[in-house]
């Protein structure tokens, strides 16, 4: 059926890449669904292949092809589109199972977030059939999901660790299925130091401290109820036992959204210096719009305040670092005998480029990762003369070693050369696989021209 006569056409992936499970086990379209109001299935009546190729599901992939579906409602996650801009048209049979799938083990919480659609007033847990997410259940579903699951984002709404299995939860998830990228997110107030310590054990990959101050009088005018220092010393004890244990992982988040109350320069430093002598590996700002009576207008995008910071805030990339030198910065200097001229190769020939790279970071730039993700390569991306990006992934080196900072290692790279004759530019960045390419968080990158004849 066609959607064009809906009032606003858009684009949305996530019903072919996701699936939400809420905590009493119904299963819902996209992680902005507070109420679920938008539910696809039943994990607890059928499994999660035959809720991802439902005719329900299935239907909402094929309007969507077309502009829009009423089934999406007032969901955030919506993209508009253009007037002269074309539906996006993918497979209605978008493959045997998720790629990707979020957990919520419960919808309660144990504070209240200022106007936040999911604290305890707006009777979010009344809108759940169940209040904790039932183990059984919960292994069930991993079991189905897991073998065509690449990520696990362990949280929705609630706080996660509020379950008194949840740690267990994580054990579970990495043991049955290691090669998952496990995700979670916390306030950090829920959790004792020996569950902190045992999580990092339990193989997670990566876990977010949603910490809004550094002072306590500040973080706990939106994190109402919450303690500023009980949430330090939660990620705090979570980094000196990755630190005691050897462990690389999981890698430690501090999230700090901006408000007009915990915005000043003396209060973000603070959280800087924090930050860094408590281990963490990434503090970033989050910038909102919301509540209207609360919202940083310092940092509002558009400002010279939001441009001094914006490779530091979340969204914008994956590397960014408000941690002072803690953003991947690298010089990369191509070795040739002449320097400046363009490169000459024959088509579908290879050609061996030697490079030097050195570290303008406080970081050290990893060679090797336990779990192959956030170690260090340098990369080759190939792009038409005009500098239009044509294989972003054209070739890769290892580094020799880890790069300290401030140090310098020579990298030897071999360049694949196209099979058409022509003038294309060579681009050399290095890349946290996995995770972003140096570039995206305003790292320099060195071009060439290559002659391919």
């Amino acid at each position: 059926m066609s959607l064009n006569h809906l009032a606003s056409r858009f684009r949305c992936s996530w019903p072919w890449s996701t699936l939400v499970l809420t905590c009493d086990g119904r299963v819902v379209c996209g992680c902005a669904d507070p109420y679920a109001q938008r539910v696809l299935g039943d994990a607890r009546e059928q499994t999660i292949a035959q809720i991802w190729n439902a005719e329900t599901v299935r239907g909402l992939r094929a309007e969507l092809n077309t502009g829009g579906s009423r089934f999406c409602g007032d969901c955030p996650l919506k993209l508009p589109l253009d007037d002269d801009e074309a539906s996006p048209v993918r497979p209605v049979d978008a493959g045997a199972l998720p790629s990707r799938l979020y957990i919520e083990c419960t919808a309660a919480c144990n504070i209240s977030c200022f106007e936040a659609c999911c604290a305890p007033e707006t009777g979010i847990t009344r809108t759940r059939q169940a209040g904790m997410l039932d183990f059984d259940l919960f292994t069930r579903v991993v079991d189905e999901a897991g073998p065509g699951v690449g990520r696990i984002d362990f949280f929705n709404y609630g706080e996660a660790f509020l379950h008194k299995r949840a740690v267990e939860m994580c054990e579970y998830i990495k043991q049955r299925f290691p090669q998952v990228y496990l995700y979670t997110s916390t306030n950090g107030l829920a959790m004792s130091e020996e569950r902190a310590r045992r999580l990092v054990h339990s193989g997670i990959d990566e876990v977010t401290f949603s910490i809004d101050g550094a002072f306590p009088e500040s973080y706990a005018r939106y994190r109402q109820r919450g303690r500023l220092d009980l949430a330090l010393h939660t990620m705090r004890t979570m980094t000196d036992e990755k630190r005691r244990s050897g462990r690389d992982l999981p890698f430690i988040n501090w999230r700090y959204i901006l408000f007009k109350w915990n915005d000043s320069t003396e209060e973000m430093d603070r959280a800087r210096s924090l930050a860094e002598e408590i281990g963490a590996d990434r503090l970033t700002w989050e910038i909102t719009d919301h509540p209207e009576s609360a919202f940083s207008r310092r940092f509002a995008p558009g400002t010279p305040d939001h441009g001094a910071i914006r490779h530091e805030v979340w969204d914008h990339n994956n590397l960014g670092n408000a941690i002072p030198g803690a953003t991947p910065r690298a010089d990369i200097r191509l070795r040739t005998r002449v320097p400046g001229l363009p490169l000459l190769g024959r088509r579908g020939g290879r050609m061996r480029l030697r490079t030097s790279v050195r570290n303008l970071s406080s970081r050290p730039f990893p060679a090797q990762a336990t779990y192959g993700r956030r170690l260090v390569r340098l990369g080759a991306q190939l792009c038409t003369f005009e500098g239009e990006v044509a294989d972003r992934d054209h070739a890769r080196a290892w580094l020799p070693a880890t790069i300290e900072p401030q140090q310098a290692a020579d990298v030897p790279i071999e360049i694949p050369l196209p099979d058409a004759p022509g003038r294309y530019r060579l681009k050399l960045d290095l890349v946290s696989e996995g995770i972003d390419w140096f570039e995206a968080c305003g790292s320099p990158t060195t071009s060439r021209t290559l002659v391919v004849w």
